[in-house]
């Protein structure tokens, strides 16, 4: 006998950001009864913030090698099977227009609203319904599908996908739901860390960075081999900016990071050996702010008394270590209460990167950033989440 109060469908997902979203007006459009299930009043959050409200809703570079994960080829073939140029598509026929910032990062003309409008528009156009308010209580696997117990009552699927996020901005809701499901389902979780987040320092270095507070500067910043140019930005508890956030996701603790103050300038020391001939009188602090921000000139010149005239080869090659190899070691990051994204998650091992189904478990998908693939700032993390919501829908 039928349990009359149980709720039958295709597919539920769990998860109404960008990839939960996503996956719904997808595999609805493909003719799949979908209910998608928020436990936030309303879905989207991260949206509605992504880009200062702009939405950098995509990276036209998004390729594998811009996204970190313990298989550094598994975001392949969804990346190569859902690009840009797909999602663009869609909102060009909703009227949207967008334009480029910076290194590829494209960002909605209309505001991160109007993005959030057409996956909802495309949710309801093919019949995948949108819960909010609902929370998933518990899930049960059998004979007949996923069972799931949540605050609306019991809902039964044929597939069910996990779109819930990782930990970053836990005021928005981010719970560790997904990994508490993959666990429960046998899969391996990689330690989620905080991701794209600001650095901490202790106080020896904070007592140089912290007068600095809202200073920015181009830099190049680096850990080993792997580098980004642009802007560093320093605050109250120590590093943020761009370049920060992008080296952040490569940081382990006890690690130095590097940072170049002058990365377009290849030669420094003959640069200052140069201002030493021309301006001899001069101040260190002057001749520094023809290449860095006042202020920042003044913080690093303090470390060195005299006129240009009156410095060594040997002085000069110590400033120059200091602007173009300033090695610091963070004491911690900001945390997932100011990470934009989580690193580690669902083990890309426990998944097929074709599906994105788990291996060991039928019918139960991971999708988004819970599973252990974390792009670049810039838009990179909204391409995983469209490329990997469109690449599950593909067998729902």
């Amino acid at each position: 006998m039928v349990d009359e109060a149980l709720e039958n469908v295709d597919v539920v997902i769990v998860g109404g950001g960008a990839a939960g979203l996503m996956c719904a007006l997808t595999a609805g459009g493909r003719g799949r009864s979908v209910l998608l299930v928020e436990h936030n009043k309303k879905p989207g959050a991260k949206i509605l913030i992504s880009g200062g409200g702009r939405c950098n809703f995509t990276n036209q570079d998004a390729v594998a090698s811009s996204y970190i994960s313990d298989n550094p080829h598994f975001a392949k073939s969804a990346l190569s099977r859902y690009t840009p140029w797909d999602f663009m598509n869609i909102l060009a026929r909703h009227g949207v227009t967008w334009h480029e910032k910076t290194l590829g990062q494209l960002f909605c003309d209309q505001g991160a609203k109007r993005i959030l409008e057409v996956l909802l528009d495309e949710c309801k156009s093919v019949g995948a319904e949108v819960r909010c308010g609902v929370s998933v209580k518990s899930v049960t696997f059998g004979s007949d599908g996923y069972t799931l117990a949540t605050t609306a009552g019991p809902v039964r699927a044929n597939k069910l996908v996990i779109a819930s996020g990782g930990l970053s901005i836990p005021k928005m809701g981010a719970t560790g739901f997904a990994y508490d499901i993959a666990r429960q389902f046998g899969l391996t979780v990689n330690t989620p860390v905080p991701a794209l987040v600001p650095f901490t320092f202790s106080d020896t270095d904070l007592a140089f960075m912290k007068p600095l507070a809202g200073v920015a500067a181009m830099s190049r910043v680096s850990i080993g081999k792997t580098a980004f140019r642009e802007s560093l930005l320093f605050t109250h508890r120590g590093l943020s900016g761009p370049a920060i956030l992008q080296i952040s996701s490569y940081w382990d603790e006890g690690v130095p990071v590097l940072i170049n103050l002058l990365p377009d300038d290849a030669d420094v020391v003959g640069w200052l050996k140069d201002m030493r001939e021309v301006r001899p009188k001069a101040a260190l602090k002057t001749a520094l702010t023809e290449k860095l921000p006042a202020r920042l000139a003044d913080a690093i010149a303090e470390s060195w008394v005299g006129t240009m005239g009156s410095f060594s080869n040997a002085a000069l090659e110590a400033v120059a270590k200091r602007l173009t190899a300033w090695e610091v070691t963070p004491s911690g990051t900001e945390g997932f209460a100011k990470a934009e994204v989580t690193r580690g998650g669902v083990s890309t091992d426990e998944l097929s990167s074709k599906t994105l189904e788990a291996k060991t478990q039928p019918g139960l998908y991971f999708i988004g950033e819970c599973v252990d693939v974390t792009g670049w700032l810039g838009g990179y993390n909204f391409q995983w989440a469209w490329a990997s919501g469109w690449a599950a829908a593909q067998y729902l």
